[in-house]
Parts: structure tokens; C-alpha cells; sequence
């Protein structure tokens, strides 16, 4: 630490400047925290320490001194060599983010040296110009966050470029003839960077694989997993080694678990599943009470830990649900036969048993290995068809768009169908459940799924709404039920004993500052929303603006807005609950066969409940943080697959008018998601004639410079749709008339 300066109490701005910059020159290598610096200074009074705040911006902005995450200041040393990530922009304007610190440096393209989007990379600060912002220039490409493209090849005579929309690439790719692979014009390739010596303006390329032509369903489907880096097939290895697995349960394993094969049992799952990896169980004790089990497929019974196989599970960590198809996590023969809990099949199933009385209370649980055999197969449709004949569906679900079979009044002890007696009872209870949830602070986001209806080449004809109703809920509060209890059986220790690492499903506190955002806009509609208070306070209040708004019109907007403020659930070994639930304890044990976290759960608890010592922290929560990572490509991969298919649906219907909602609102335009088929598009905001149009944050609208016309989420509008291009995955609409302006926004 530097020695302390004597100086006077009281000093002018130009005097407390001279002292800071003496300080850091004095002392380049160290750093100081505003507390150090007031005490070195002796700045004791109120007014010094403000006036040394506003001079430390001041040096900041100017790029003398620099601020770090630890919120300390240092010298910025210009010839410094500095690591970090390059990010790159499509007007040119780059930027680097030095390691350690929170702001970043400008790259022009001259100065980036054929750097890519998050390329790790070294740089040095360019000589600063006077009332210039600060810049950096590329040195060095430490390592590339990426090798690989996916576009449209373009074949000349003698060579062949790579054209793709991908931002991180300045210019397209470059392909020698004798790396083409038999490439055609129009083909969807991936290609490989092989060189880029600073000397060529294209980066030289090679082609890996040709997907097949543009435009064909299967070729798109594959560029889409390529794009983000995710596989379109299974290593032959890997399913070779699936192939050897033994399908034979022995006597030996069926006597060291519990007998559920002559207890009623069954599935209920989307009507094209083929991955069964849960079932119910159900029946009545001497003691009045039932007992519900949640049997899940016992995946890691088949998977030996490092193996071929659970190396290449835990590599794509997740299953992936494209629009059209599956891309499993598993080898289909484990994730389709011998994992999947296949009617009138024995299986092997790792499992929470529930004693619980007709209110709902849960007297007691236990967790244990099973063997059953499912007595039949639902489709969720078909489970629903059962609840709403015998009159025991949610008059919600009656309201829903579709057909609805005619309620039988029967004897309520003798209903009407094939295990109809069992699938009610179990729906009554998850009521129970669920309402229970809610009243403890859950909140009930029920966000409906874009679903397509394609043809046999692939092409969409029509689309609809998958919205949760009873027997989806069903489903779901009896996983939410195991995972919890799974959990709390491992998290919940005894006062003064330590926690074993565990794998947890986390779900943070909304962000303070989106919460304030949301409250002030939701008091324009005459809401009131708490941002202070409890956990159980904040989330009861979610729920009951929530509530209060259904059937408004104003329903969509302040639901849309109220996402915008939730955090995002992850996978964790720090517990610190999962908010949205309002759960202490909560983990992902229910799907094996498609989430890898799931598996590791499944042998954590083996190995807990069988005495075994707890496992590295630090090592399960960089599995967790791989698993988060790929998470979020997948869902983003899923996405990408929806509005290519929206664009190929709407690109049949150019110059067609449309009505709908404004669904999101940038300062590029506005989104439009249309009623009839629930594509979205963008008016871009230079269609938005008549004014100059400004986006306003704070309210998600865009407003007219000189006639004040407001663009809100949530606005009426008519469309026309003027564009679909299906290879940049863009769709745009025209206004087709005056927007509809609620009173709200006069």
C-alpha cells in the first residue's frame, strides 16, 4: 500500500486532480478502492469525497486510470498487453473486453486482424486522440471460439466460396476446388477454417460435410444443429456400444428392488413420444391412504460412469427438440427400448414412493429402486378425454379452442373408461397440490408452445397452440413432487452437519431493478405491485397481478412484462431454492433419458444413500456449468427451427393482410405476432411512414417524434406480409392501416 500524502483539508478540483494522478503514476502496479483513496488523501469531509468520486469518472473516461470488477482503480498502461474476448459488430465497430474489467475497448475492422465473435485473443491500446474514444488493436488470436460454418456454397470453375449470414465472419470463405467435396451450387455445407494470414482478405476454408440442397427440410433441420455447433447424427461407435447392452433383468437385480409390476401403472406423454422416462403408480392402503409412485427410468442402471456412451450423453448434455424431430441425448436403443418405461414391458426404475391421504398431505415418502410394468400408454390428449367425460376437467379447459366429448353423468365411484377411476384420482390430488403451490408464493406462468403441422416433405401447412390443461398439469405436479422430495432428501441436513455436494435446479430472485421497472409500468394500468418485502411477498404479488389482469386487455402485455423480470433456472451446487417455485430444495431427477444433469443426480443419490462420501464441489459445478451452457443452445437451436418454419409458412402467403399483437418492440421496429397462425414478424421502424419514431425503454413502445403515435406491446395492429426470407430466417410485414390505439395509450 502507498504511503499517505500530507495535505491540506480543504482543496480546490484542480488540486484533488494533481494528487489523484500523482497517486496512480506514483504507484502503477497497484490498485486502490475509493476507501483507500479518501484515507491516503485524508479527504474526511462529505463534499472532498463527492468531488473524488466525480474526478475518478472523470480519469475513467478519459482512459487514464481504469476500474475493475473488484471496484478498485489502477493506471491504464498503454502498452500494456492485454487478454480477452473480441466481439464483433456488423457496422464495424468491434470491441474488446479486457479480462477483469466491465468496460470494453473499440476495434475498428482495420485493427481487429480477422478476429472472430468471442475469440480469445491478446491486444494493446492504440495511442489515444484527443476527444476520441479509446481503442485497441488485435495482436494475437489466442483461440478461435469457433472453426466451423454452416452456409450456401457458390462453385466457380476453379474454387468455390462459402455464403453465410453469420455475423462473426467479415467476408465469406473461401473453398480451393480440391476441398469442395463434390460440392454444388445451392448445397448446404459445413466448412472448416484451415488459414487466414493477415495478407488475405477471405479466410480459406475446407468442406467437412454437404448437408444437401437449400431448401430441403432434412439439409436445414442439420444446418440449423450446425450452426450452433450441435450434432445431426450419432458416432457409430457410440451406438455400436448401446447395441452390446444386455436386455436381460436377472432374477438377482429384480430381488435387490422393490416389486411394482403388479401394481397399476401407466405413462402419459405427447402422442408422438417414444422416450417414456416416467410413470405412475397408484393404489389404495388397508390404511385408507394412497400410495403414488413416481417411477423414472433407471438410466444409470445401463451406464457405466466415463464410459463411451455417458461421455457423449454428458458432451450434448440434453436432448434437442427441433421442430420436425429429436435429436436424443441417448442412443435410440437405450433412449427408445431398453430406458423407455414401454407398456406390458418389465423395466427398471429408480423411484419416490408417496403415502397420501385424500386432502393431499403427504404422510409419508421414500426413495428406492423398483422394477414395474406399465399397464397401458397415454397420450395426454387421451387423458384429457377421460377428465373431461367424466366431468372432472377445469372449466378453463372446456373454454379451450377444439373438440370436447359430451359429459357422462355416471356414478362417481364406477367413471367412465380405461383406468379412468386411477387417472382421477391422481388429477384431484395434483389440485391439491398445485393449488397449494400457489397459495405458498409459486408463480403460475403457463406459457403456450408454437406447434407445426407439416407434411411429408417437411413443409409446415398449419400451426397451432399446445396449451397445458389437466392432465399435462397432472403430470407436472408429480415431478415437481419427486424432484423436491429428491432434493430435500439430500439437501436438508441436521443443525451443525454439513450439506453433501448435490446437483440442484436453482432459480434466483428477480432482478431489483426489472421488478421497480415492471411496478411503475404495470400503476399506469392501475395495478400495484410490491418490489420490497419477503420472497412469499414479492411472489404473491406476481401472482395476484397476474390474476387481476386475465381477461384484460392489457393480459398479454403485463404477462410479457413480468417474464422480462424473471431470472433464468440453471443447474447449480450451490442451493440457493428455486424462487418460482417458492422450494427450499428442488433438482432435476425426472428425465434421465433427455438431461444429463438428471443422470447426475441419479448417482449422487446412489452413492449418498448408500453411505458414500460426498463428491468435489468444484468439479460437479463445472459439470453444471457445461450443462447450463448447453441448455441454453439447445433452446436456442429449438427456436431457430420455429421461425425458419414460420418464414416457410408465411412465404406462402405474400401480400396477404393479417391481424394480431405487437409481441415485442426494439429499437430496430416493431415484432407482430398474427391471431390465425402465431407467426411473428418485424414492421422495421424505417416502414413506420408519417414521423420519426424514438424506442422508449422504460415503456416497451416506440413514439413519434412530432405527432406522438405510440407503438406499445400489446397493440392491435394490420398486417401485410411483405417479406420471407427463408434463408436469413427474417420476416417482415407492412402496416396495412392505422393501428387500433386503446384508450390507455390516447
Amino acid at each position: 500500500m502507498a504511503t499517505s500524502y500530507n495535505t491540506t483539508n480543504r482543496k480546490t478540483k484542480r488540486q484533488l486532480l494533481h494528487l489523484l494522478i500523482d497517486l496512480f503514476e506514483s504507484h502503477p502496479q497497484e490498485e486502490f478502492s475509493l476507501t483507500d483513496i479518501c484515507k491516503l488523501l485524508k479527504l474526511k469531509t462529505h463534499p472532498a469525497k463527492l468531488l473524488c468520486t466525480d474526478l475518478l469518472v472523470d480519469l475513467v473516461a478519459d482512459d487514464l486510470i481504469s476500474a475493475t470488477h473488484r471496484h478498485t482503480y489502477k493506471l491504464t498502461t498503454r502498452n500494456q498487453v492485454m487478454e480477452g474476448t473480441f466481439q464483433r459488430n456488423r457496422n464495424g465497430r468491434n470491441s474488446f473486453l479486457p479480462d477483469g474489467e466491465e468496460k470494453s475497448i473499440l476495434v475498428m475492422e482495420r485493427n481487429s486482424h480477422h478476429a472472430m465473435h468471442d475469440d480469445r485473443v491478446k491486444a494493446t491500446l492504440l495511442a489515444r486522440r484527443r476527444n476520441h474514444t479509446r481503442e485497441a488493436e488485435v495482436i494475437e488470436i489466442v483461440k478461435r471460439a469457433k472453426d466451423t460454418f454452416v452456409g450456401q456454397l457458390k462453385v466457380d470453375r476453379n474454387y468455390a466460396f462459402l455464403i453465410t449470414n453469420d455475423h462473426t465472419l467479415p467476408a465469406d470463405i473461401f473453398i480451393p476446388k480440391g476441398y469442395l467435396k463434390k460440392g454444388k451450387t445451392g448445397d448446404k455445407a459445413i466448412v472448416q477454417i484451415v488459414s487466414w494470414t493477415d495478407d488475405q482478405k477471405n479466410p480459406v476454408g475446407k468442406v467437412i460435410d454437404i448437408l444437401g440442397a437449400t431448401g430441403n427440410n432434412d439439409a436445414e433441420m442439420h444446418a440449423i444443429l450446425a450452426e450452433y455447433g450441435l450434432p445431426y447424427s450419432y458416432p457409430k461407435q457410440v451406438e455400436q456400444a448401446a447395441e452390446k447392452i444386455s436386455d436381460v433383468i436377472t432374477d438377482e437385480e429384480v430381488a435387490r428392488r422393490e416389486d411394482f409390476r403388479n401394481v397399476t401403472t401407466f405413462t402419459i406423454d405427447p402422442h408422438d413420444a417414444k422416450d417414456f422416462d416416467d410413470a405412475l403408480s397408484l393404489r389404495k392402503l388397508q390404511d385408507g391412504l394412497w400410495e403414488v409412485g413416481v417411477h423414472i427410468a433407471d438410466v444409470t442402471h445401463y451406464l457405466k460412469e466415463g464410459g463411451i456412451i455417458d461421455k457423449e450423453g454428458f458432451n450434448r448434455a440434453t436432448s434437442v427438440y427441433l421442430v420436425d424431430r429429436t435429436i436424443p441425448m441417448l442412443p435410440e436403443r437405450l433412449c427408445n427400448y431398453l430406458c423407455s418405461l414401454r407398456p406390458d414391458e418389465d423395466k427398471l426404475t429408480y423411484s419416490v414412493i408417496f403415502n397420501i391421504t385424500d386432502k393431499g398431505e403427504i404422510k409419508a415418502s421414500r426413495i428406492c429402486r423398483t422394477v414395474i410394468r406399465s399397464n397401458r400408454r397415454f397420450a395426454y390428449e387421451e387423458a384429457q378425454y377421460l377428465l373431461e367425460q367424466n366431468g372432472e376437467a377445469s372449466p378453463e379447459d372446456l373454454l379451450q379452442p377444439g373438440e370436447h366429448p359430451q359429459t357422462i353423468h355416471t356414478d362417481k365411484q364406477h367413471p367412465v373408461g380405461e383406468y379412468a377411476a386411477e387417472i382421477i384420482t391422481l388429477n384431484r390430488l395434483a389440485k391439491i397440490f398445485r393449488a397449494e403451490r400457489f397459495k405458498q408464493g409459486g408463480i403460475g406462468f403457463d406459457t403456450p408452445e408454437i406447434k407445426f403441422e407439416i407434411d411429408e416433405k417437411g413443409h409446415p401447412v398449419s400451426t397451432y397452440f399446445k396449451i397445458a390443461k389437466d392432465a399435462n398439469k397432472l403430470i407436472e405436479e408429480f415431478m415437481l413432487l419427486a424432484n423436491k422430495a429428491v432434493a430435500e432428501k439430500i439437501g436438508k441436513v441436521a443443525k451443525g452437519q454439513k450439506s453433501r455436494t448435490f446437483v440442484y435446479r436453482i432459480h434466483d430472485v428477480p432482478d431489483t431493478e426489472k421488478l421497480e421497472r415492471l411496478s411503475a409500468f404495470v400503476a399506469k394500468f392501475g395495478y400495484r405491485l410490491k418490489t420490497e418485502g419477503s420472497k412469499d411477498d414479492i411472489n404473491r404479488g406476481l401472482n395476484k397481478l397476474l390474476a387481476d389482469s386475465q381477461n384484460k386487455p392489457e393480459q398479454e402485455l403485463v404477462r410479457q412484462v413480468a417474464l422480462r423480470a424473471m431470472m433464468k433456472a440453471r443447474y447449480s451446487t450451490h442451493n440457493i431454492g428455486h424462487y418460482g417455485l417458492m422450494f427450499r430444495h428442488y433438482t432435476h431427477f425426472t428425465s434421465p433419458i433427455r438431461r444429463y444433469p438428471d443422470q447426475m443426480v441419479h448417482r449422487l443419490l446412489t452413492r449418498y444413500l448408500e453411505g458414500g462420501r460426498s463428491v468435489s464441489q468444484d468439479k460437479y459445478e463445472e459439470l453444471c456449468e457445461h450443462c447450463n451452457e448447453m441448455e441454453v443452445i439447445a433452446a436456442t437451436a429449438e427456436r431457430a427451427s420455429i421461425k425458419y418454419k414460420q418464414v416457410e409458412f408465411m412465404a406462402d402467403r405474400l401480400g396477404q393482410v393479417f391481424e394480431g399483437k405487437i409481441s415485442g418492440v426494439n429499437e430496430f421496429g416493431i415484432y407482430v405476432e398474427l391471431d390465425a397462425n402465431h407467426c411473428e414478424g418485424m414492421v422495421p421502424i424505417h416502414h413506420l411512414d408519417g414521423d420519426y419514431y424514438e424506442f422508449d425503454e422504460q415503456n416497451y413502445c416506440l413514439v413519434g417524434r412530432r405527432f406522438h403515435r405510440r407503438y406499445q406491446l400489446g397493440d392491435r395492429l394490420s398486417i401485410k406480409v411483405a417479406d420471407a426470407n427463408i434463408e436469413r430466417r427474417q420476416l417482415n410485414f407492412e402496416l396495412a392501416d392505422t393501428p387500433q390505439t386503446d384508450k390507455h395509450h390516447a
